[in-house]
């Protein structure tokens, strides 16, 4: 009989295939960068909840990559008759087998009994995380734990970082003991059906699905979906489809050819038409009255941020977009252009310094373009709450704020977008000349959040950050010159020379 460990029973609550290619061709999972991310934060978070439930480092820590399986469980057992803290203690029984996160003792009618917590990077619990702690708790109990309750702990978005170390208050918990222990028979049943799964000679025959990114990007997918019939012009391309793609794909229809035109709405079919006829959609009497009420000097404006799960900087809250770059392309009346950054890589909390040279790089007067206002905005607004002394001044840059995406949503549409409207699917349209995989180092935002990180970690070289800054610098640089390109052919300006 095998031993299934909690993940494989997760892989298994997926998708019966993702199970079995678990155990017999995990050479073909292919992780993204984004889940990999994931992992790496719910290590951070893990380590850091042992401080937390630990704070005289007093409890013992079980390394199975180390310590190997067989010992870990060994050590994990002798460790139960002690009275300290335990961390990634391994039980194996029933079937299965399980690490806890953390291991709590407690005195109970003169007993020793156990407080488990299992802890998440996630801001609240999810339904998965049931399964989870039901694994957990069957496990633990079946392997002879007196285990007194169970909790799942998660990071409370609302807290503040005091600073100093102080991580008291990230985790919150929440109470699962009455549910986890309810589920034995369920959990066994999971067990039982890994067995058959596991056991059969061929994978199971099933299709790509929603299963496949629910409740996790499956590293299976392109192993799975590599005879999938492919559409010349996929029905994904349609913006905001949503739901509905899943709904047309059971009808068989995956090409936008066979989309009914009564199925979609005036922007879809906008798409669907440009698309299929390989022709530009350009409203420029449209654009250009949108433009028309805004004069010059004009400000064109992105910002860069930070999220960490953990915060590092004091004042600030996990999760929180933390601004540490903007690119400001001032376009003058005489159609003079000039440029203004900032950049602050030096690992110290970049907000105040963000702010103040942004209120003095925008002036007082002229309208402030962004690319999708929604997210320029709200960090402005919470730069304004964390200082007021600049409250007035960052707020009235925000009103002065008119969006790019939504003229180009509105008047513009080029059959290369493939249904998106981000910057870097228009800007190749409308200016080909201009190309953001021509950029050394940095393309792309996320590729900007992780080049801070290594610009900021005290092990980079002083040569290196200069590098980063380098391509950090003209990466933002070039997504504000984009605007400009774009107002450019809104407004109708070709005379000028930007």
């Amino acid at each position: 009989m095998r031993t299934f460990s909690k993940s494989k029973l997760m892989a298994l609550r997926q998708c019966q295939k993702r199970l079995w290619l678990e155990v017999h061709r995990r050479d073909l999972r292919e992780d993204s960068s984004s889940t990999e991310a994931i992992f790496q934060t719910g290590h951070q978070v893990g380590e850091l909840a042992q401080r937390i439930y630990d704070p005289e480092n007093l409890g013992a820590l079980i390394d199975v990559q180390t310590e190997g399986f067989a010992r870990a469980f060994e050590r994990s057992a002798e460790l139960l008759h002690a009275a300290q803290p335990i961390f990634e203690a391994g039980f194996s029984a029933g079937g299965a087998l399980a690490f806890a996160d953390v291991m709590l003792p407690e005195q109970q009618d003169g007993q020793r009994v156990w407080r488990m917590v299992e802890v998440k990077s996630s801001t609240s619990v999810k339904d998965y995380h049931r399964d989870d702690v039901a694994v957990q708790a069957f496990v633990a109990q079946s392997a002879g734990v007196a285990l007194q309750s169970i909790s799942l702990a998660h990071i409370d978005s609302s807290w503040t970082y005091p600073g100093d170390g102080d991580y008291c208050g990230l985790l919150k918990e929440n109470d699962l003991t009455a549910e986890a222990f309810s589920r034995t028979e369920e959990v066994k049943s999971w067990i039982a059906q890994a067995q058959l799964v596991s056991a059969s000679p061929v994978e199971p025959a099933i299709e790509i699905g929603a299963h496949c990114d629910t409740p996790f990007a499956c590293g299976f997918y392109d192993y799975c979906s590599r005879d999938e019939p492919k559409a010349e012009y996929p029905v994904y391309w349609l913006p905001y489809i949503g739901a509905k793609a899943a709904t047309l794909a059971e009808q068989g229809v995956i090409d936008l050819r066979n989309v009914p035109d009564d199925f979609l709405n005036a922007r879809q079919q906008r798409v669907k038409t440009h698309t299929l006829a390989n022709t530009v959609f350009f409203d420029a009497v449209g654009a250009a009255a949108d433009l028309a009420a805004h004069s010059l000097p004009a400000h064109f404006l992105d910002f860069e941020t930070i999220q960490f799960a953990v915060p590092i900087w004091k004042g600030t809250r996990p999760y929180q977009q933390n601004t540490f770059q903007f690119s400001l392309h001032t376009l003058s009346s005489s159609g003079q252009l000039d440029h203004t950054e900032f950049l602050d890589i030096s690992g110290n909390d970049p907000s105040e310094p963000f702010a103040r040279a942004l209120i003095t790089a925008c002036s007082q007067s002229g309208p402030v373009y962004v690319y999708n206002a929604g997210f320029e905005t709200a960090r402005m607004s919470e730069l304004a709450i964390r200082y007021p002394p600049l409250s007035q001044d960052l707020r009235a840059i925000n009103a002065r704020v008119v969006d790019l995406l939504s003229i180009a949503r509105e008047r513009y549409y080029h059959p290369s977008q493939q249904g998106s409207w981000s910057i870097k699917k228009v800007l190749p349209a409308v200016a080909p000349e201009l190309r953001y995989d021509a950029l050394d180092g940095v393309r792309d935002g996320g590729m900007a959040m992780e080049a801070f990180l290594e610009a900021i970690h005290p092990d980079t070289s002083a040569e290196r950050k200069k590098q980063i800054e380098q391509q950090l610098l003209a990466y933002c640089k070039l997504d504000t010159y984009a605007m400009v390109r774009l107002w450019q052919v809104f407004a109708g300006r070709t005379e000028l020379k930007v």
